[in-house]
């Protein structure tokens, strides 16, 4: 037996049963509506956002970003081109969509650092994630030593750089050993 957040990750895993599905239909009309970045109150899987570093005090934030899925849209050239160099279809981007994420939310709160995300629902058109955001010049942050690290200067705007989990991984730097070494 384990306590309440140990109920709270089952749940999460449960992702195609009917239980699962019918909650998340209701929270996916709401969200649609919503603007793309959303700060939000309290997380929607607490769990997760503990196991990633959040705490409920002062100087954390929680917001939740909608991000369109699939590859990148841009608008057809008007000028003369071969075809071969239009170059609008299939283009997919060199950051998985939970970077993208991050770093609007980080746009959106320029005076916070983004610590880690984690995804909440998708659709056909959209993913969302939830973002936490850490006040560096909070005294609450400063004074925290678990968390304090993220005020020093090398981790400003680390999320640009993606030295976030999203980034590292669409950096391929989570990728060990043998057959590795042309990842990254």
């Amino acid at each position: 037996m384990g306590g309440s957040y140990t109920y709270i990750s089952e749940f999460w895993k449960k992702s195609s049963e009917p239980a699962f599905k019918e909650l998340m239909r209701d929270r996916l009309i709401t969200w649609r509506r919503e603007p793309s970045v959303v700060r939000v109150e309290n997380p929607t899987r607490l769990d997760r956002a503990r196991e990633l570093g959040y705490r409920a005090k002062q100087g954390y934030i929680i917001v939740r970003v909608k991000v369109r899925r699939g590859a990148l849209r841009r608008e057809r050239p008007k000028a003369g081109r071969k075809p071969r160099k239009m170059g609008f279809k299939k283009l997919t981007p060199k950051k998985n969509l939970q970077w993208i994420a991050e770093e609007r939310a980080a746009r959106k709160y320029p005076n916070m650092e983004v610590l880690n995300s984690y995804w909440v629902g998708q659709d056909g058109e959209h993913k969302w994630f939830e973002v936490i955001l850490v006040d560096r010049s909070h005294p609450s942050i400063l004074n925290d030593k678990k968390i304090n690290w993220i005020t020093q200067p090398p981790h400003k705007g680390r999320v640009y750089r993606g030295l976030t989990s999203a980034g590292k991984r669409a950096r391929g730097l989570l990728n060990k050993g043998t057959g590795a070494e042309k990842v990254r």
